[in-house]
């Protein structure tokens, strides 16, 4: 009787050793996950092509190796957010339905630009739901922007001009940085005075 209590109160004493192990662990791993997709804020972005320059006219290639132009004018007579990804951003991968939304609603056409090794991008791309949305590989806008945190936007007017450039990682922030489009205050204007009446 006495061997049978010393064995069960040994296991149960290894029993509760690991659940605290298993506990401490889970922890750790969901204060981590929290840091990562906890909301960044907007951030100074001290670097590159800055708001009221021109993207010069370059060609880039998307992941399925088009031609994607872009800079200067858009043939297509609308604005384009570019939203800079990698393949191991979680915080982009957060983002990138909120950036999805805003420029539907808006009719502001987005593209991503990614960063990184081409092979994770198009695997990025093939599990995720971009739903037609271009994927660029573009070493030489990476320069001109001088991207440094991620996931980074870039508004662009219709003619290739940068309205606002900063990191946002939610729907306000977005369009906060889509407000600054010329067409993009009307409609807030209309619904402004249309309250004060």
């Amino acid at each position: 009787m006495l061997t049978v209590l010393t064995v069960s109160t040994l296991f149960l004493t290894v029993c509760i050793l690991a659940l605290g192990l298993a506990v401490f662990v889970l922890a750790r791993q969901i204060g981590v996950l929290h840091e990562r997709l906890a909301p960044i804020g907007l951030q100074p972005v001290l670097a590159g092509l800055q708001v009221g320059q021109a993207i010069p006219q370059l060609t880039a290639r998307t992941v399925q190796d088009t031609p994607f132009r872009i800079g200067g004018t858009n043939p297509d007579g609308r604005p384009m957010l570019l939203m800079f990804v990698s393949a191991d951003c979680p915080i982009c991968k957060h983002a990138l339905p909120f950036a999805q939304s805003v420029t539907q609603a808006n009719n502001i056409d987005l593209v991503l630009v990614g960063e990184g090794e081409v092979a994770a991008l198009v695997a990025m791309a093939n599990r995720t739901a971009l739903n037609g949305v271009p994927l660029l590989i573009s070493n030489e806008l990476l320069l001109l922007m001088q991207i440094g945190r991620l996931p980074t936007m870039v508004v662009l007017s219709q003619d290739g001009v940068i309205t606002a450039r900063d990191v946002a990682s939610n729907r306000r922030e977005i369009e906060t940085l889509v407000a600054t489009l010329p067409q993009a205050r009307l409609p807030q204007i209309k619904e402004s005075l249309h309250a004060a009446v």
